[in-house]
Order: structure tokens, then C-alpha cells, then sequence
């Protein structure tokens, strides 16, 4: 009997679909019962009004469901806990944002060379970040789900494949994890709120990142060559 072929190598990154899921908290909302939908309208319009007063920080689950006038049960069912309610006011922006680098126009979207988009896509994020920075803070993640959220896997996978396409020989998938580093929402606080850098200079940094990345590296030759 012959020996079993040796079992076919697993593809780079596994857990990463090739097409990217769209976004969306409120995938299900045609499905809802007609007063379902009007109480979770009540509650994002109640705790976007909370959070623009306030501050996500100050924001509890309870004063949502207040304002909104329901049961704080129908703020846990809808949502889940605080996370959940303020990613749900996120997600208009996340699908804004997703639609842009997906099927936007170039640089951004398709059309351009690789390292143009991903220069593209770093400062439309970091611009997006600054705008929204406490929410964002807010909506993060717990550590055990902070790199296998939806919204996060999406960024990391469509950076993933542009580096896939620059640098082809490069370990790409740990080369996104690092540069997604870059852009995360409590790096960009710290930097700019606590250290009083401004926008611009992390934006400077990330172009300057990608081109260090994306440029060949100069051959052995070049570098001993005379003159």
C-alpha cells in the first residue's frame, strides 16, 4: 500500500476570507419587527446625543435606555453591553469608510498602485480616528476580542493584501498587524493628546512608514559600488 501524499501546505493566512464582509451591526434590521426597529433608532439617536453632550465616556446603559424611554433590558438585548451599543454608532462610519477603500475612487480605492493605496488608507484612517477618537476609545474592544473584531480583521485583511501585492516576499500578515499598530485609536490619543503632537506629524509618519516598507531595498552591489 502506498504511503499518503504529504498533506498540502496551509494557505498564509487562513482565518482571512479573500473577499472582505461587509460591515454592519444592522445587517439584520429589515428583519426586525416594525417596533424593534423604532426602539433601536430611539436608542442610537439617544446615545449619540448622550455622547455628543458628554463624552463616551460618561455614558451608561442605563441613562441610553432612560433618554430613550425603554426597559435598560432593551438596551442588553439589543446591543449586549456598552461596547456593543457604542460599536453600533460606529458602524455608519466603518461602512463609509470600508465602502471607500473597497470600491471608492483611487487612491483610496482600486485603481492605484499598492503603496499608493496603502498610503491612502493609513491617513483616511488616522483622519477618521481624530474625528471620532472618543468613541472610538469607547467602543474598543476587550483585549481577547481586540484582534478578531470584525471591523479590525476587515482593516488588517485589506491591508494585508496590499502589502501582498508591494512586497510579495515580505511576511505580510505580521508586516499589517505592525502597521496597523501604528494607527490604533490609543496609540493616536496618547500621541495626540497626552504627548500634544500634532495630526500632521503622524500623518507625515505613516507616509514615511509605508515608503520605508514598500521600497525595494538597495542591492549589495549598489551599496559597495564606487562614487
Amino acid at each position: 500500500m502506498s504511503a499518503a501524499p504529504p498533506p498540502a501546505p496551509a494557505p498564509q493566512d487562513p482565518a482571512e476570507p479573500r473577499e472582505l464582509p461587509q460591515l454592519g451591526f444592522d445587517v439584520d434590521e429589515p428583519c426586525l419587527r416594525a417596533d424593534a426597529a423604532r426602539n433601536r433608532a430611539r436608542l442610537l439617536e439617544a446615545a449619540a446625543q448622550l455622547v455628543a453632550e458628554r463624552g463616551a465616556d460618561c455614558v451608561t446603559m442605563e441613562e441610553v435606555a432612560a433618554a430613550a424611554r425603554v426597559g435598560k433590558g432593551t438596551v442588553f438585548r439589543r446591543f449586549g453591553d456598552r461596547t456593543g451599543l457604542l460599536s453600533a454608532l460606529l458602524d455608519h462610519s466603518e461602512k463609509k469608510f470600508q465602502a471607500a477603500f473597497l470600491s471608492g475612487p483611487p487612491p483610496l480605492g482600486p485603481g492605484a498602485p499598492p503603496a499608493d493605496r496603502l498610503r491612502a488608507f493609513g491617513l483616511a484612517l488616522l483622519r477618521r480616528t481624530a474625528d471620532e477618537l472618543e468613541l472610538q476609545l469607547a467602543a474598543e474592544p476587550e483585549a481577547g476580542r481586540r484582534f478578531t473584531h470584525p471591523s479590525r480583521r476587515v482593516l488588517r485583511h485589506h491591508v494585508t493584501l496590499l502589502l501582498r501585492e508591494a512586497v510579495p516576499d515580505a511576511d505580510c500578515e505580521i508586516l499589517a498587524h505592525t502597521l496597523m499598530a501604528v494607527l490604533d485609536p490609543a496609540l493616536v490619543h496618547h500621541l495626540t493628546r497626552q504627548c500634544g503632537m500634532p495630526p500632521e506629524r503622524l500623518e507625515s509618519a505613516w507616509t514615511n512608514l509605508v515608503d520605508r516598507v514598500t521600497c525595494p531595498a538597495p542591492s549589495a552591489g549598489g551599496l559597495n559600488s564606487p562614487g
